[in-house]
């Protein structure tokens, strides 16, 4: 199982959802698990790779051309004797 942490949550929107598990009979954590489950399972829902998601959001255009260093470690390479 995959563990999650959200950072920046308003204290009024963890307080409302706590009191909304408490209703339901569930702590906070089996609620927030819940929502997150059925939102993951929506019908319809695009998945996108990061690389389809960067596309359509800069472009196929968009970026940057990187000037990529030489490989290696700029040693003279070893040589032992036979």
């Amino acid at each position: 199982m995959a563990n999650m942490t959200i950072r920046d949550l308003p204290d009024r929107t963890k307080e409302r959802l706590r009191v909304a598990a408490a209703k339901c009979g569930v702590s906070l954590e089996a609620y927030a698990r819940q929502i997150l489950q059925e939102a993951a399972q929506v019908e319809g829902a695009l998945l996108l790779n990061l690389g389809e998601l960067a596309r359509e959001c800069f472009g196929a255009e968009g970026g940057v051309e990187l000037e990529l260093p030489l490989r290696g470690s700029g040693r003279e390479a070893v040589v032992f004797p036979e």
